[in-house]
């Protein structure tokens, strides 16, 4: 899949972003340990954002050894979809789905929006 992202589009959310850690600073930092957990385990941005979008994942599913390790990664996940604020970041992830998971993913970890613009393929 092909997601293109402009500057304004990735400035936009880098700012809604930045509310969402202003005005749910718990649910936020726990969306920031799955994005890291993510990262650490090598998995695909697009695999995580699925599931918390409760979106098909199948073809974004990581190859791993150990299915332990999956599973401990299911359950963070869903633990954070628990959380009260879930439905606003689920809002959040969805109105900005056309820049991609991974694009959200490094503006959370610093990332400037002048390094992601442009088409990259999921």
């Amino acid at each position: 899949m092909l997601v293109t992202s402009s500057f304004s589009e990735l400035m936009h959310a880098k700012k809604d972003l930045e509310t969402f850690k202003q005005t749910q600073p718990e649910t936020y930092e726990s969306f920031v340990g799955v994005v890291h957990l993510t990262r650490q385990l090598q998995f695909n941005y697009q695999y995580m954002g699925c599931l918390l979008m409760d979106e098909e994942p199948t073809q974004f599913r990581p190859h791993v050894q150990d299915d332990f390790v999956l599973q401990v990664f299911h359950k963070e996940v869903m633990k954070l979809k628990q959380d009260q604020a879930a439905k606003k970041l689920c809002s959040l992830l969805a109105s900005y789905k056309q820049i991609g998971y991974a694009n959200l993913c490094k503006l959370i970890m610093g990332k400037s929006p002048n390094v992601l613009v442009g088409p990259q393929i999921v």
